[in-house]
């Protein structure tokens, strides 16, 4: 079942992240992840919303395994620490992909 990471951050003063974003697209695809969006807060705010950090990528996997092995790949151990350091106030959730929110309404 496809699996998206949504990865919320503020970009870093340096130029750590754009190093990640030139090798990462291997790393990424390697695994089966397919970024599906990218995404940069505007200057206006949704009222009454929590303030966003200034970047988005959205990144669609097959599987949480895939996510799994992307981080583990000994091979790219050097490219997290760009990730890392070349963000701030960083946030990553991985979401199963859903067909409609009827089973998640009925828990409520």
């Amino acid at each position: 079942m496809p699996v998206y990471a949504l990865n919320l951050f503020d970009l870093a003063a340096n130029s750590d992240y754009l190093a990640y974003s030139k090798a990462s697209p291997k790393a990424v695809a390697r695994y089966g992840g397919k970024v599906v969006a990218l995404g940069h807060q505007g200057s206006e705010l949704i009222p009454g919303a929590t303030p966003a950090r200034n970047a988005l990528v959205l990144v669609e996997w097959p599987d949480h395994a895939s996510i799994q092995a992307y981080l583990d790949d000994p091979e790219f151990a050097d490219l997290h620490p760009l990730r890392e350091g070349g963000t701030l106030n960083y946030l990553w959730w991985a979401f199963d992909k859903l067909d409609d929110l009827r089973p998640l309404l009925k828990r409520a």
